[in-house]
């Protein structure tokens, strides 16, 4: 990997320290990438790094002064030998028929009190544990106090309870001491299920090819050589290999020396819990890549996303009924006066639809809580565009990351589909549609209308009344004339010609009002459902985006040195 996996130095740091501030802030680190990714990543990729975190904070928080070496190997490797020579006690038993080691002892150089925590911790039965300390021994053990060396079960045993043993104890030591012997160092078993894994811990693992006075001298150098390549084979390069013999005090002395080296260093647990994030950082960089993400969907997509969000409100239909509603007011306003209350016998269309009524009245509050509006549901088509529209958003916001997030992205943009319908519904109800005031236009027609309306009226009421006057043999009124007109006809006629022309020129004006009420409805509503948009999809996808970016960095921190 050329990303963060490819910046972890693989090294061998056996001779090198590892900072604790430095470990504990990797630490951390890690825990940040927990936090971030928490609920967004499948929990089984994130196992390993829970129990790195769990364990390293319990190991660090217990005894620093011990050191915890395991020794591990397949059934009549000599580990239980190799056990006793350095405890110099008959303390873990050694059979010829398998399992030949079945439960962990424990041999603790040094007062035991102080271990006790550690080895319970561990795992290891009280009754399992020894104390290598005699008043004969003088100050020979000295160089060893603070080791805890351990015998664990044959990873090879037919019992599968003695293999998870040995699995679950080699995730808690501080070091491993693989001993193999000269008939089977080269088992597939060892290499490819245990050594393999182990390339991380380098700096924490020892092999030892013991029971070597098996061999003829000259085949001592034959045999560590073809295991030196095995090794180097398994990425362990540079790791100590030594050649051993429990049956001859010499042959434990580049064993003892190590362990001595390993005891005085006090560095075991800190290379391994080192060795442990980097084995983490390794697996989880695959869900983090290196690409950095973009702020977010393109505008394409985002366009796209408030094109259906509008369809699934009802925008279009609520914009027609505006038009139609100021056509309605409008002409209620400026009509003729004599078929205005007809006029407003007709309902007006935005009641129709529970929206802002003449006058700016809302639907009863009350009632809206439970459905805002009567805007008619969206149809299949419109919902099937808003899914795309939403999934299209969470594609072009994920086109960069790796494989792990656009499922996440994806389910963030879905997680509040369902409360959708009613952000929208409200939004169209709470929307200011422009029809509140009635313009100063609407005013003026209506007085020029009411008052040709009353000269018609005027003109009528004249003429009638000469018509009784003349039937009843009273002298008859004496009619100014306008032109060859008399005036009441001139005003009669003159009214109702008037009332229709200026209805006439009105209607026109009218109409491009209302579409105008429409644009700008429709302009309003759009923006209010964009804002229900960018909070109940792009907000949560711009957190999951967040979330990766915060992932990324933390496990950038945990990548370093």
């Amino acid at each position: 990997m050329s990303n963060i996996a490819g910046r972890v130095r693989e090294v061998f740091r056996g001779d090198q320290r590892v900072d604790a501030d430095a470990l504990i802030a990797r630490l951390d680190a890690v825990r940040r990438f927990l936090t971030a990714v928490d609920g967004l990543l499948p929990d089984s990729d994130l196992v390993p790094a829970h129990t790195l975190v769990e364990r390293a904070g319990t190991r660090l928080a217990l005894s620093r002064d011990h050191t915890v070496v395991a020794l591990a190997g397949a059934t009549g490797s000599g580990k239980s030998s190799l056990f006793n020579a350095l405890a110099q006690l008959e303390l873990s038993p050694v059979g010829v028929r398998r399992p030949t080691t079945g439960v962990t002892h424990a041999c603790v150089w040094g007062p035991l009190e102080g271990a006790n925590h550690l080895l319970d911790w561990i795992g290891v039965l009280p009754r399992h544990r020894f104390v290598r300390e005699s008043a004969l021994d003088a100050d020979d053990e000295t160089a060893l106090h603070g080791l805890i060396l351990l015998d664990l079960p044959d990873f090879d045993s037919v019992q599968r309870s003695h293999r998870l043993e040995v699995d679950r104890l080699l995730g808690l030591v501080d070091q491993v001491v693989w001993v193999v012997d000269p008939q089977k160092y080269a088992d597939r078993v060892i290499h490819d299920s245990y050594l393999r894994e182990f390339h991380r811990h380098r700096d924490v693992t020892l092999v030892v090819l013991n029971q070597a006075d098996r061999l003829p001298p000259a085949e001592v150098p034959r045999v560590l050589d073809d295991l030196r390549r095995l090794l180097d084979t398994d990425g362990l390069t540079g790791v100590p290999l030594l050649a051993t013999t429990a049956l001859d005090p010499a042959g434990m002395v580049g064993l003892r020396d190590a362990l001595e080296r390993t005891v005085a260093e006090r560095q075991a647990a800190l290379r391994r819990l080192a060795g442990d994030v980097d084995t983490v950082v390794a697996g989880l960089d695959e869900l983090v890549g290196s690409a950095r993400p973009a702020g977010g969907p393109d505008d394409a997509a985002i366009n796209g996303l408030n094109r259906a969000l509008a369809g699934a409100a009802g925008v279009p239909a609520v914009t027609e009924a505006v038009e139609r509603a100021y056509r309605h007011r409008a002409v209620a306003a400026t009509g003729w006066p004599v078929v205005r209350g007809w006029r407003r016998l007709r309902p007006d269309p935005l009641r129709r639809l529970h929206l802002p009524g003449p006058g700016g009245d809302q639907a009863d509050p009350a009632e809206s809580l439970v459905a805002a509006t009567s805007v008619p549901d969206p149809t299949a088509a419109q919902r099937s565009a808003l899914g795309l529209a939403i999934r299209a958003v969470a594609d072009r916001a994920a086109a960069d990351l790796p494989a792990a997030w656009p499922g996440a992205v994806t389910s963030a943009a879905r997680s509040r589909l369902g409360d959708l319908p009613d952000a929208l519904d409200r939004t169209i109800a709470g929307t200011d549609l422009g029809l509140d005031r009635r313009p100063l236009w609407w005013r003026i027609v209506g007085g020029v209308q009411w008052l040709v309306t009353l000269a018609a009226v005027v003109g009528l009421g004249w003429l009638v009344l000469g018509y009784a006057l003349r039937a009843l043999g009273l002298p008859a009124l004496d009619n100014p004339m306008v032109g060859q007109v008399p005036l009441p006809t001139a005003l009669l006629l003159g009214g109702l010609l008037a009332g229709l022309l200026v209805a006439a020129l009105t209607r026109p004006v009218v109409r491009w009002a209302a579409r105008r009420a429409r644009a700008r409805a429709d302009q309003r509503l759009t923006a209010r459902v964009a804002q229900v948009g960018d909070e109940y999809v792009l907000t949560p996808v711009r957190i999951v985006l967040g979330s990766y970016a915060q992932a990324r960095d933390a496990l950038r921190d945990a990548a370093r040195r």
